[in-house]
Formats: structure tokens, sequence, C-alpha cells
């Protein structure tokens, strides 16, 4: 089978020429998703509301992609600051209360200026 798309029309348009997520088989690989707020393309200084705002897209991505958070298996959280990493903890523990998906952080510069996270995922479809 080969992979495709999710419909785009489903989804926020991806501010580059990739997909927001990409079906293979019964697996959703979702491209990072950042801490800009997807309606209006703010972003907050706040690390925690950027990371707060990062999780709620990854969530609207897998809902329209036919999955959800619960169905998450690997996630890699792009983080631009170590010393957030107590925060980032926090909440994933939040967003993830039981069976945590495998997680990888590394501490990298994000394009964007003043962007502090962002975070992509490999999920199962929906039941």
């Amino acid at each position: 089978m080969k992979p495709f798309a999710v419909a785009a029309d489903r989804l926020p348009h991806p501010p580059g020429p990739f997909s927001q997520a990409v079906y293979a088989g019964n697996i959703v690989f979702v491209a990072g998703q950042p801490g800009i707020d997807l309606n209006d393309g703010s972003l907050s200084d706040d690390f925690e509301t950027q990371a707060r705002q990062a999780f709620e897209n990854l969530s609207t991505v897998l809902q329209a992609s036919g999955s959800s958070l619960a169905h998450v298996v690997k996630t890699t959280v792009w983080l631009c600051d170590a010393q957030n990493f107590d925060t980032l903890n926090r909440l994933y523990a939040e967003y993830f209360p039981q069976n945590a998906p495998a997680r990888s952080t590394p501490i990298v510069q994000l394009p964007k200026p003043k962007l502090q996270i962002s975070i992509e995922a490999i999920a199962l479809l929906g039941e």
C-alpha cells in the first residue's frame, strides 16, 4: 500500500511544502506541530502556553486523521531550551495520562524566531 496525505481541507494548511499528516496502512505520521495558534497565527512568548498550543494542534491533526492522542505510540518533541524540560514533562503527563507514548526530546533551534517547541507523532488509526 502506498502512503497518502490526509485530505488538506480537513486540516490547517502547513507553512511549507509538506503534509500535516500522512497515512501508511493503519499508521498516521504527523508532522511537527508548533506552539502557534492555528486560527490566527499568534505565538505566545510563554513556554507553557506554546507547549499547550502544540499539544492542542497535535490533537487537532490527529482527530482530523481519524486518530487521537490516546492512539499515539511515539513522539518527538523538539525543544529549544532544556530548562523547559520539567514543564514539558508535567504537560506530557497531562496530555498522556495513561500509557504515555515513547518519546525523544532533542534540544534544537527551530526556524521561526520565538518558537520554543514543536511536536511530531506516530499514531495508530482510531478504532
